[in-house]
């Protein structure tokens, strides 16, 4: 005769309550972080939040929950089409990018090559993807067939192609036939699959999560970057981006 499961206890709805109030202040506590430390010089579709700096406490050792919760973010999958390096690298860099972006295309084809050149090949940097369309249906179209194309490994290809040069925003450029198109060039060789993956349920939740995730952060332009704990925001110079992978090794002890 089996048994039901007991009812839970006064005390233990009491621990929940306080784990989940814990959680909900950390997440809080992150938006802010990055709402006020992410600079300016990106695209964004909305009005950028301005406040006061967040001064780190210089007396202390101890380590701030914040920064754990940051380098959670990082999902360090290692069958992750929409991601390069080794999932161990001690250093990730999640960017948040829209294919209708200009500031996006700029650090695609100036400075990601540099990073991946200079941290990824040597086992230094991982770069995660995230789809973060903020310029309307193009954009959302874009995103959807970036994540079908990486279901046969051609992400990164893809996303070559699509910012292989400027293109002109919301008139046509991501329409259906010229994301097939920019797929044929990627190597994709399954079009009818890409299709279907790109219209997919499956599609629209995976960039709607991504989106969730860069959101609840406070990001409200592209491009975005989160390199370990350390939030870049705009097409920043090269030597930005090396400051905060270096330093960032350091920190891991490397």
């Amino acid at each position: 005769m089996s048994s039901s499961p007991a009812s839970p206890t006064p005390r233990s709805h009491g621990r929940r309550r306080l784990i989940a109030a814990i959680a909900a202040l950390l997440v809080a506590a992150v938006a802010v972080l990055l709402s006020f430390t992410l600079d300016s010089g990106s695209s964004s579709r909305t009005s950028e939040r301005e406040g006061p700096a967040q001064a780190g406490d210089s007396t202390t050792s101890e380590p701030d929950p914040r920064d754990s919760a940051l380098l959670a973010l990082a999902r360090r999958d290692a069958e992750d089409p929409l991601a390069m390096g080794r999932a161990d690298a001690p250093v990730v860099m999640i960017e948040y990018a829209d294919f209708q972006c200009p500031f996006c295309g700029k650090f695609a084809r100036d400075t990601e090559p540099e990073l991946i050149r200079s941290y990824v090949d040597k086992g230094i940097l991982r770069i995660e993807w995230r789809n973060f369309p903020v310029f309307g249906q193009e954009s959302e179209q874009a995103a959807r067939a970036a994540w079908a194309a990486g279901r046969q490994q051609k992400f990164w290809q893809f996303h070559e192609e699509a910012y292989s040069k400027t293109r002109e925003r919301n008139q046509g450029a991501f329409a259906e036939d010229k994301l097939v198109a920019m797929a044929r060039a990627a190597g994709v060789t399954d079009i009818d699959r890409f299709l279907d993956d790109m219209r997919s349920e499956q599609a629209r939740t995976a960039v709607q999560r991504d989106q969730a995730e860069g959101y609840q952060l406070g990001v409200t332009s592209t491009p975005a970057f989160l390199i370990n704990d350390t939030p870049i925001l705009g097409a920043q110079p090269l030597a930005a981006f090396e400051k905060a992978v270096e330093d960032a090794a350091k920190a891991a002890g490397r």
